[in-house]
């Protein structure tokens, strides 16, 4: 009987950087610097050079960096702020969350990412920022939605993208702002909740940097309002350990990606239509946070694949606009028909860097007998 395939494996890789961690957490812990600090400066400068941005700036959460990014920009009751109806749910909440409302465009049913073709529609004199989600892994078409926004300010969702890169550009440097999720299942993944937000621009560093500690500069005088967004130095010296790792990581995810492919055209699953692969962008870096495949009967492979202990993950099975805390603005099964097919037709595999031979002809071999029988 085949091994579990689990869906992801953090211990696999905190064995390999266990003698780096240990030391890195210790010393904090000797330090008592536990927020903030010198270990987060440090984590932010190397963060900023990964990314290739200016700025680089850790918040509490992949969350907290778009909400951050909206308080910045004043936005709030009356303001539209558009983003995709197929994402994680951080995406819209934050929106909601400053009291502006979410406007959804329809994603391209090959990349997942916001369609650009419908952004110059969804426009309003009310918009004050759009939010593209560089969904799975791979960067939305910047190119188009910048050109669509003009001046409206542009925030990068790359919460599952980082080092992912956009015709050599990386995420999160093209927009006025990138959001970043070190959330333990991303590709770069702290101990806990942590974010990071990258801007081209200094003076929106610094009001990020005020705006993290309650909006006081200096301590205890308050100009504006802003919130506890601060980073933790615990989590940033664990993610600066991974960080020295993040590329190699990224090219086991790719050689995993690969890997996949050649499998399921061996068994004859994508020349037959049954499976349709994750679509690659030509000149474009995907980092692959997610491998998702397209499927009939999604369910009930999901269904079959976890009978065998095979790690698989639907995201996301309800669009946004469908999600009952959003039925205040009107949306109805049918208003964003890509986003709600992909929702009834997709399901994630194994993708992490440790993923071995075996345990890849385990998940191609288990859907082929699922799809065939």
């Amino acid at each position: 009987m085949n091994q579990p395939v689990p869906l992801l494996d953090l211990k696999a890789q905190f064995a390999t950087i266990r003698n780096e961690i240990l030391p890195a957490v210790e010393a904090v812990l000797e330090s008592q610097q536990c927020i903030l600090g010198s270990a987060v400066t440090d984590c932010e400068a190397q963060l900023a050079a990964y990314c290739k941005s200016p700025n680089a700036v850790t918040v509490s959460s992949g969350s907290d960096a778009l909400l951050i990014c909206l308080m910045v920009e004043g936005i709030g009751p009356g303001d539209e702020v558009i983003t995709t109806p197929y994402t994680f749910f951080a995406t819209a909440g934050a929106i909601a969350r400053v009291g502006a409302k979410p406007v959804f465009v329809d994603i391209d049913p090959k990349t997942y990412n916001l369609d650009p073709k419908q952004l110059k529609a969804a426009i309003t004199k009310n918009t004050k920022a759009i939010i593209p989600v560089h969904l799975y892994g791979q960067c939305a078409d910047m190119d188009a939605i910048l050109a669509a926004a003009g001046d409206i300010p542009v925030i990068e969702d790359a919460a599952q993208a980082i080092g992912s890169e956009y015709q050599g550009r990386r995420a999160g440097t093209m927009g006025r702002y990138g959001c970043f999720s070190f959330f333990p299942s991303k590709n770069l993944g702290a101990a806990g909740d942590g974010g990071m937000v990258t801007t081209g621009d200094a003076a929106l560093a610094d009001r990020l940097r005020i705006f993290r500690v309650h909006g006081s500069k200096p301590k205890y005088y308050h100009a504006v309002i802003g919130g506890n967004f601060r980073f933790d130095a615990l989590q940033a010296v664990i993610v600066a350990v991974k960080l020295k790792y993040l590329d190699q990581w990224t090219a086991g995810r790719q050689a995993n990606a690969a890997r996949y492919r050649r499998l399921f055209e061996a068994a004859g699953l994508t020349r037959d239509g049954l499976v349709q692969l994750p679509y690659e962008v030509p000149g474009n870096r995907h980092i692959y946070n997610q491998f998702v495949l397209r499927v009939p009967r999604r369910n009930e492979l999901q269904a079959f694949l976890k009978e065998r202990k095979i790690g698989n993950e639907v995201y996301y099975p309800v669009p946004l606009h469908l999600q009952q805390c959003f039925a205040y603005l009107g949306h109805h099964e049918g208003d964003f028909p890509e986003s709600e097919k992909a929702a009834k037709e997709t399901l994630a595999v194994p993708i992490y860097p440790e993923l071995n031979d075996q345990q890849a002809e385990t998940v191609v071999a288990a859907i082929s007998e699922f799809l065939k029988k």
